[in-house]
């Protein structure tokens, strides 16, 4: 196909595709005549992954450059879980002082006492360390208890995904799923978070407009 046929098939336009080739997202098509090349379904699929890490799970250019090097590299299985974790939010760093070291040991406890196989110092461990940290230093440490929560809860969505990842299909198809499942669950949790922060608050509240 060409590549207005493949931009009509993935909804990415014309110019947001050559930006893509030339950033390196999307490998070059067969070239047909100096001015001309030809696609295929694996860059339609490639394509419609580099659109959902760019616009869903908000990735920066550089990030999915580095995603889909972790997700093409034969060596690697499970642990390209942990590069796609790596880069979907800010890097934390260890810290230091009283209220981090807390956060830090309430991590480590969290873990062991749910027997999960995760390293508190991970990127995701120190995501969580850091915000507990930042509920320590705002005075709100009577919200650290929700941490126990909501680590029921997504313990179970944790073993949907990974069911859901583990089937009997291809490594492509395997490694793809858990990187589209990782980047693009995130942002479903949060957004129905939200949504239903909003309905709990008219539950509690009511219709505020109503009063005024």
């Amino acid at each position: 196909m060409r590549m207005a046929e493949l931009s009509r098939q993935t909804g990415v336009p014309v110019p947001t595709i050559k930006y893509y080739l030339r950033e390196g997202l999307l490998r070059p098509g067969e070239r047909t005549s100096p001015n001309q090349a030809v696609y295929d379904e694996s860059h339609v699929r490639r394509l419609k992954m580099v659109r959902a890490l760019v616009e869903v799970g908000g990735l920066a250019i550089s990030a999915v450059r580095e995603v889909l090097a972790a997700v093409d590299d034969p060596k690697l299985d499970h642990k390209v879980l942990g590069e796609v974790q790596h880069r979907l939010g800010p890097i934390h760093q260890e810290g230091q002082g009283e209220h981090w070291q807390a956060a830090h040991d309430l991590v480590e406890e969290l873990l062991e006492r749910r027997g999960w196989h995760a390293e508190p110092l991970s990127p995701p461990g120190l995501a969580l360390t850091a915000a507990l940290t930042s509920l320590f230093d705002l005075g709100r440490g009577d919200l650290v208890s929700l941490v126990e929560l909501y680590a029921e809860a997504v313990e179970k969505v944790a073993e949907v995904d990974v069911n859901l990842v583990n089937r009997d299909r291809g490594v492509e198809d395997l490694i793809e799923g858990a990187v589209v499942g990782t980047v693009l669950g995130e942002a479903i949790i949060t957004s129905l978070r939200r949504l239903a922060h909003q309905h709990a608050s008219f539950q509690i509240f009511g219709d505020l407009t109503e009063r005024e």
